[in-house]
Order: structure tokens, then sequence, then C-alpha cells
């Protein structure tokens, strides 16, 4: 059962009588505008820079650093909780109303720490960089050439040096010598296997022989010592020019009397293979010949004063002479061939599988 509605606002029929009636309903107010600012013309004064600084001759004010958490500032109290207002439920913590906790941040790594940790990000990133690594590869294999090019220059001089000053001494007179492109020398010293060494004389003398040239390879050096050697050579080849000036002033030096006859001037005839040797009164023909490993001249013809005379009476002088030349040559070497041209004679001489003694020969002291 609903209440029946009141009687409608207003003058009503039905309204009691004698009832005050209502004052009528104010209106809605409506908010007064502030008056209006009168608008000022501007300034007719020069514009002037502001200063930010402050005060001239004072710093400028520095920044507010907030206090650190936990903590007031000084020369105010802590704020204290508010009451609670009649009626409503007390306000709960941060804490407590669900709020996560302040997180503080983490220490900053310092000392050994960081400093490590630093290394292996730079070490992680070259790394994982292709071009890093191809860089450094790089590197290692130049630093690792150029150890390599600088002591094997080292090792050649040094080995120059050697054979060079033994080389010298024997043969008596400036040499150079040269060692094979490859193998490099360090891997030839490291195995004592020399494979190809080449010695080249200036051409002033061998021993007593004027005007000689000498150019030696040898070739498959072994320094393994076998029995009482201290190594092998496995081949050794020796070409010698002998010119026909260095020819005349030999034998002047070293037979200056054949026959009782001096000897001026030295000619060669390659057509018959004969040197003439020709003195004021005498005029002797020989021939260069190969004889038991060594060199020989065998008297054709021997005249002199115009008269031919024997060639017997001066064939023992001219071997002395030849031995002299060939005699004592290390490592067994021996005379192969010998060839007159026009400037002179040619000769060669070798040995194969030549055992290497040790002697106490001081040319080859220091090798």
């Amino acid at each position: 059962m609903s209440t029946p509605s009141g009687p409608p606002p207003g003058d009503s029929p039905w309204a009691r009588p004698g009832a005050p009636t209502p004052p009528p309903a104010a209106p809605p107010h409506t908010p007064t505008p502030p008056p209006a600012r009168p608008v000022e013309p501007p300034s007719r004064s020069k514009t002037r820079r502001m200063n930010l600084g402050g005060r001239r001759g004072e710093p400028p004010t520095g920044q507010l650093t907030p206090p650190p958490h936990g903590q007031q500032p000084s020369g105010q109290s802590p704020q204290q909780p508010s009451p609670p207002v009649a009626g409503q439920p007390a306000a709960r913590p941060a804490t407590e109303a669900g709020a996560p906790p302040p997180v503080e941040p983490p220490p900053a790594a310092t000392g050994s720490s960081g400093g490590a940790g630093k290394r292996r990000r730079t070490l992680r990133s070259l790394v994982s960089d292709p071009l890093s690594i191809l860089l450094i590869l790089i590197t290692v294999l130049a630093l690792v050439a150029v150890g390599v090019i600088g002591s094997e220059v080292v090792a050649r001089r040094i080995a120059n040096g050697k054979v060079a000053d033994a080389a010298s001494c024997e043969i008596q007179d400036s040499v150079k010598v040269s060692f094979g492109v490859t193998p490099p020398v360090l891997w030839q010293h490291f195995t004592g296997d020399y494979t190809n060494i080449g010695i080249h004389s200036d051409g002033n003398q061998v021993r007593h022989a004027k005007g000689m040239t000498v150019d030696i390879n040898i070739r498959n050096v072994d320094l393994t010592p076998v029995g009482d050697s201290k190594g092998t050579i496995g081949s050794l080849n020796a070409a010698i020019t002998w010119e026909s000036s260095g020819i005349a002033e030999t034998v002047k030096s070293e037979i200056p009397m054949i026959g009782g006859l001096a000897v001026n001037t030295v000619t060669t005839n390659p057509n018959d293979g004969t040197i003439e040797l020709k003195g004021t009164f005498s005029h002797i023909i020989a021939k260069p010949k190969v004889v038991d490993g060594g060199f020989a001249l065998e008297v054709v013809k021997f005249s002199g004063l115009g008269f031919t005379l024997p060639r017997e009476s001066i064939q023992s002088m001219l071997d002395d002479f030849t031995s002299g030349l060939t005699k004592d040559y290390p490592l067994g070497i021996r005379a192969d061939s010998v060839n007159v041209t026009d400037s002179g004679v040619i000769a060669h001489m070798s040995t194969q599988n030549a055992p290497i003694p040790k002697t106490d020969n001081p040319c080859f002291k220091n090798l």
C-alpha cells in the first residue's frame, strides 16, 4: 500500500485555511566578475638586463639539496601526524597501506671489482666483434714475422762472418760468402744441415798463386759427428781462373831463373792448349795437365840462346812449382780438369762425401 503524495506547492484550493503562504524561491546566485584592471601605458624607460645571479658581487644561489632519507631539514621539527577526526578511521602508514617500501640504490662498485668488471666488458666486446679478432690476429702475425725476419738476418750475418774468416785464412785472400735463400739459416743451424754455401774470392791470389780467382760451391753439409770427423760435406766444386799476368808474376817470384834464364811474359794458346814462358834469352812451351789429382806443366819445347835444350833439365823445376800450388788442400780436394783460354787457364777441382776432420788448423777453429 503506497502513501499518496501531498498537494502540489503553491496556492492550492486544497490548502488548509489560515496556513501561511511560503515565500517565493530566490533566484540562483550568479558570481559577480571582478572589476577590469585598467590598462597601463608602456614604460618609456630603457630596457635593463636583470641579473639572475643575485646581487652584484654575490655568487648565484646554489641548488638546494634534499635531505637524506629519514632526516628533516635543520631548524624544523619533525612533522607529527594529525589527530584522527571523529567518525573517520585513522590513517595508516604508507607501509601498512600496501605501498611498497622505498628501494635503496645498490652501492657503486669500487676498487678492483669495478675495474675487473670493466675489463670483462671490454674483452667481451672485443671477442664478439669479428673485425677486432681479425685485427688482433694480424697484429700478432706481424709481430711474429718481424721477430723471425730479424733473427734470420742476424743469423745470416754471423754465419757469413764465420765462414768468410775460415775461407779467407785458407785461401789467403778476401772472400764473399752467401747462403742459399731456403731453408732459412736459423733452420739450418738448428738441424745442423747446411744445404748451399757459396764462396767467391777477390782474385788477388790463392795461396802463392798470384792473380788466381776461386769460386767454391758447397752443398749438403751435415755437422753430425761420425767417428773421428765433425761431419761430412756432400759435395764441393771449385772453379779456378788463373790470368796470364798472374802466371808470369808467380813464376817470377817462385822460380826466378829457369835453366839459368829469367821469364818476363806468359802467353796462352787455346788452339793447342799450351802456354809460352818467354824470357830475355829463353823460350819455354808447356802444356797444363791433371796428374794424380793435381796440376802439372808438361814441357813441350825448351830453347835458349837460339839452341834447343833438353826438356828434362827444367821439368823437375816446373813439377816442384805446380805441386806446391795444390799441396795440402783440405777435405781431399782433387783437380778434375784444366783448360787454356785466351786470357789464362781455367781449372776445376772437387770432392764428394768428404769427412770434416777434427784438425788443429787455426783457420777452422771458430767454425
